[in-house]
């Protein structure tokens, strides 16, 4: 098990109070599993927050997208360029001194880190829940490509960040967004 993501800043620049880095926009990725609510509350959070909403889902390619349609789960090598291409859309919100929020799965830490390169201030919220609750909000709803048949594989991945805000999916997508509001204001100088 790899050691969690703590980027490097400028000497000075990390909060005594919270060990991040000071003056970084914010930048902050929703995480978990297919179904957990990383759209709806991401989409919420950045409202919230005056950020720029990014859904990973968008910009997966299409060889990608029709690997998920067949239910076939991606490998590392699937989702190399696609990780890359998200970390390249935060660092230019960054650069810009844009807050931005990411839903996108991150499910391994190495995920987690290709995302995080470059961000030292890269927050994560964990969308976590049970798999049966999950499993019945998947099987309510019509994804473009990403069939329910994945989620135990999605499980399976799931390496959870020892230094992620963690939001329970159970409550209401408004009571999330205000938790995760509200931890974020915490880690925050």
């Amino acid at each position: 098990m790899s050691a969690p993501h703590r980027p490097q800043c400028g000497a000075g620049e990390r909060s005594a109070n919270t060990g991040h880095c000071a003056d970084a926009p914010l930048a902050v990725v929703v995480m978990g599993v297919s179904g957990c609510g990383k759209t709806a509350v991401g989409s919420r959070l950045a409202q919230r927050l005056g950020a720029r909403f990014i859904d990973a889902d968008d910009l997966h390619p299409p060889a990608n997208v029709e690997k998920m349609r067949a239910g076939v789960p991606l490998d590392d090598t699937d989702r190399a360029p696609w990780l890359a291409l998200l970390n390249a859309r935060l660092r230019e919100a960054v650069a810009a001194g844009e807050p931005v929020v990411l839903a996108c799965s991150a499910l391994k830490q190495r995920y987690r880190d290709s995302l995080g390169a470059g961000l030292p201030a890269l927050r994560f919220v964990h969308l976590a829940g049970s798999r049966d609750l999950i499993a019945a909000r998947l099987a309510a709803r019509q994804h473009r490509y990403m069939p329910a048949s994945l989620l135990d594989s999605q499980f399976a991945a799931l390496e959870p960040p020892g230094d992620a805000i963690v939001i329970d999916v159970a409550m209401p997508v408004e009571d999330a967004v205000e938790a995760a509001v509200r931890a974020l204001a915490g880690h925050r100088v």
